[in-house]
């Protein structure tokens, strides 16, 4: 993944993400990979160097740092504004972000919003059903992605500052690189700064790639959203992922006590010092509402499931339809001897199997349509239920 962002790059234009993601879109930028390849080779390069306990913990503390970086900062506050800080520690918060090279925090923010609003649609930015590839970091190294849409940021563009950081987002990582450098040499350099920058992304993308596959769902969202205590430990509270997508705007992604949230912890620590300010979190009503255990209509999972049935139905339709012709074709080729016959046959029971087809292809539309209707409704009510809760507990 390269970190650089050309100045036009934040292109205010119409909504580049309300479309659906078409095969053409899905094609690697193979010139713009080349930097993101050669990040997963250097670390291999620590085999001809002195690689010394330094640069083990640096590793490991760069590692930690900068996924919280990701998590508490890009994640939880530039994407969803669950606390508020001032503009000094929101600056440096967005400049120390750009470290772990996933671009900068106005990029990062947009696709991250864009993905929270066509969840597990034909529109989702990297949702699994794209493939495990696509969903991991194939979006990244696609040309589709590429520019930042200034309307989903509004409330971040009105910051110059941001805007500079997002512009010169690689300073940071550079930075750094060179502080590797210095403090553990090559050592310092391929295993405290490269190899923590590899674990740093994958652990990213791993919530993107697994947390809509693998784990439990304990609230109906209209994804397919999972909780997994393992992504959650790699991530430090990411992996609460169904928690997150139930409640976007909550700081506290482990609901609930046993849920490891360090993220949350350090974010609770930062409140005590009063950097950080109304730190958002779900009340008991908002824990308890939308439970699947409860008899909440899991819309999410129903529309997975409804979308594979429609396309192993639209292939049999199309086989049924293909089918007439070749055994007419079979019964001409063997009946030579009445070729007129099987000519009449052949019109009759074509005509015949087509308006059948059509007969059925038709009413399976409509109803198609009409459940995906209801479901939609759904889910949208689900939401309201949700967002009143919301106001009543503020209020």
């Amino acid at each position: 993944m390269s970190s650089t962002t050309s100045p036009g790059s934040l292109a205010a234009s119409s909504d580049p993400y309300d479309r659906p993601i078409e095969p053409g879109d899905k094609r690697i930028n193979r010139v713009h990979s080349i930097p993101f390849l050669l990040a997963h080779l250097l670390p291999l390069a620590a085999i001809f160097v002195k690689v010394t306990w330094t640069d083990v913990i640096l590793c490991a503390g760069l590692y930690l740092v900068r996924m919280m970086l990701i998590t508490g900062g890009y994640h939880r506050y530039f994407s969803h504004r669950s606390y508020r800080l001032s503009r000094v520690p929101q600056f440096i918060l967005a400049f120390a972000g750009t470290t772990a090279v996933q671009k900068g925090p106005l990029w990062w923010a947009a696709h991250h919003r864009a993905h929270h609003r066509f969840s597990d649609t034909d529109r989702d930015v990297h949702s699994p059903q794209h493939g495990f590839f696509w969903s991991h970091v194939g979006w990244i190294l696609s040309d589709r992605f590429k520019e930042t849409n200034r309307d989903a940021i509004r409330d971040l563009t009105r910051f110059p500052e941001l805007v500079w950081v997002d512009r010169y987002n690689w300073i940071g990582p550079w930075a750094l690189a060179a502080g590797c450098f210095l403090i553990g040499g090559w050592g310092g350099l391929f295993i405290g700064f490269f190899l923590s920058t590899v674990l740093v992304w994958h652990g990213t993308f791993a919530i993107n790639s697994m947390a809509h596959v693998f784990g439990k769902r304990r609230y109906a969202t209209t994804d397919t959203s999972r909780n997994s205590f393992l992504l959650a430990m790699l991530t430090f509270g990411e992996g609460w992922h169904n928690n997150h997508h139930h409640y976007q705007a909550s700081a506290r992604q482990g609901f609930f006590w046993w849920e490891w949230d360090p993220t949350y912890y350090a974010l609770r620590v930062l409140a005590v010092a009063r950097v950080v300010k109304d730190l958002k979190a779900p009340s008991k009503k908002m824990r308890r509402a939308g439970r699947i255990k409860d008899g909440q209509f899991d819309v999410g999972m129903f529309r997975k499931h409804f979308n594979q049935a429609l396309s192993a139905a639209a292939m049999s339709v199309g086989t049924l339809t293909s089918a007439p012709a070749q055994l007419i074709a079979g019964a001409g080729q063997a009946v030579q001897g009445a070729r007129s016959a099987v000519a009449d046959a052949r019109t009759a029971t074509s005509e015949a199997l087509d308006a059948r087809l059509e007969a059925a292809r038709r009413s399976f539309e409509e109803l198609t349509e009409a459940t995906r209707r209801a479901a939609d409704e759904l889910g949208n009510l689900s939401r309201s239920y949700q967002r009143n809760l919301l106001l009543h507990d503020d209020a």
